[in-house]
């Protein structure tokens, strides 16, 4: 019983912190919101409506809540495999700022050779998945190589890397796959895309396959990076790399490895995204999510559970800002504002901590009296 109570306590003060980014972020934007003539809980149902969290007044035909949640958790999928491909990277010391770019090679690759082929589902699913996981894994392996064999930082790799895919896969979308009318992408077939269509009521929706494949893989990284020795390597590699090495640990390998896995679970979110929510991709544009997922991994406390339940916050602001911004009138760039404060607050968290800490170990009755340097300075003044 004790162990059950101490566990309960540290997932609890694991969760103080992010609570009071949250908190903090909400506050502020608020703020925002009552300074452009708003009503802040207005914008904020606003964006639950959006999500299919809370009914809409009214809906148009064939669709309702069904069709809003579900494609909530379209979008809610690449969110957290993005995420956790972040965080990875995080675990090893390594900031993964080309998720974006991890995610469009995997989806323009996947849709080329299974989306616009007549191959049935049950061969279409398995091979786009595995097109998502070798060709993010290349892209992640080959950007930890570079760290490793040549000491070339990661963010300046990925960034590259995501300004050559970003243009090179616009160059065969506009030449030889682009749809004659929208000029982005053909969409995939029906067999090869990533959703189940769904009827209830009268009401259509789309269910995501991928979100049953991201709760798994949450649940494989956790144990992986808790009770693994793979995952104590990166874990150590991360915190020290040369106290790791001292220690035995082969500090090239698991930073490429790291990066690989890290390139796999965005290559996830590319097939998710590419042939699941969005159906298409738009010529030298990558997706804000691969960016928003930075925020969410930070927010997560770099944890496969936290990036989860940070995933469905952040989430609920990219989906609903569209309806959001239709029926309350607050642009929908709003949105992209309050995920950049989440983000600020969650890097604060270890001040955030140590304010905590502070206030822990003074004594209460000590918290508003001055100090002897406090009266020293009134009387001096």
């Amino acid at each position: 019983m004790k162990k059950f109570i101490t566990r309960v306590r540290s997932a609890l003060s694991g969760l103080l912190v992010p609570s009071i980014s949250i908190a903090l972020t909400l506050i502020v934007a608020s703020v925002i919101v009552l300074l452009l003539g708003k009503n802040p809980l207005e914008v904020f149902l606003g964006f639950l409506r959006g999500s299919g969290l809370v009914f809409k007044p009214r809906y148009a035909g064939g669709q309702g809540i069904l069709t809003d949640f579900f494609s909530y958790l379209s979008i809610l999928t690449p969110m957290i495999f993005a995420s956790l491909g972040v965080m990875m990277g995080l675990r090893a010391g390594l900031f993964n700022i080309g998720v974006a770019g991890q995610m469009l090679l995997p989806g323009f690759l996947a849709s080329v050779f299974v989306g616009y082929s007549d191959l049935p589902t049950y061969l279409a699913w398995p091979l786009v998945i595995i097109i998502g996981l070798v060709a993010g894994g290349a892209m992640g392996a080959l950007i930890g190589f570079l760290k490793h064999r040549f000491n070339i930082h990661e963010v300046v790799t990925s960034i590259m890397l995501n300004y050559i895919i970003s243009y090179v896969t616009a160059f065969f979308i506009n030449t030889y796959f682009a749809d004659p009318v929208t000029r982005n992408s053909r969409p995939v077939s029906e067999a090869s895309r990533l959703l189940i269509p769904g009827q209830a009521g009268g009401v259509r929706f789309d269910l995501p396959v991928g979100l049953v494949v991201a709760l798994l893989v949450i649940f494989v990284m956790r144990f992986l990076l808790d009770r693994t020795t793979v995952g104590f390597r990166i874990n150590a590699v991360g915190l020290n790399k040369d106290c790791a090495r001292y220690a035995g640990i082969n500090v090239g390998n698991n930073v490429v490895l790291a990066m690989a896995m890290s390139g796999m679970l965005a290559g996830l979110a590319g097939i998710t995204y590419y042939l699941g929510f969005a159906n298409n991709m738009v010529p030298k544009e990558l997706v804000s999510l691969g960016y928003d997922s930075i925020a969410v991994a930070v927010l997560g406390n770099v944890a496969p559970v936290g990036c989860l339940f940070a995933s469905i916050l952040v989430t609920i602001f990219q989906k609903g800002s569209v309806y959001m911004s239709s029926n309350v009138g607050v642009p929908k760039d709003i949105a992209s504002v309050i995920i950049g404060i989440l983000l600020m607050f969650s890097a604060s968290g270890l001040y955030i901590e140590e304010t905590l800490q502070r206030l822990k170990r003074t004594p209460r009755s000590k918290r508003g009296a001055k100090t002897d340097t406090d009266k020293a300075e009134e009387e001096r003044v």
